[in-house]
């Protein structure tokens, strides 16, 4: 990535322990959301997240 797209990137922290982080990007579309498990990074559109929050309150 190079110098300026770094100064244009802006990064929205949700949620954060520990071990995983929740954060999200702008982009032409609306949100990508970033869900960082470790190793593994979910990257969500905005239909997926609101789906993934449905699964996750599911199994609860």
């Amino acid at each position: 990535m190079s110098k300026k797209q770094e100064e244009e990137f802006e990064l929205d922290m949700l949620s954060e322990t520990e071990n995983f982080a929740i954060w999200r990007s702008q982009d032409e579309n609306g949100y990508i959301y970033h869900v960082e498990l470790g190793s593994i990074t979910l990257h969500l559109a905005g239909e997926e997240w609101q789906e993934f929050l449905d699964l996750i309150q599911g199994a609860e």
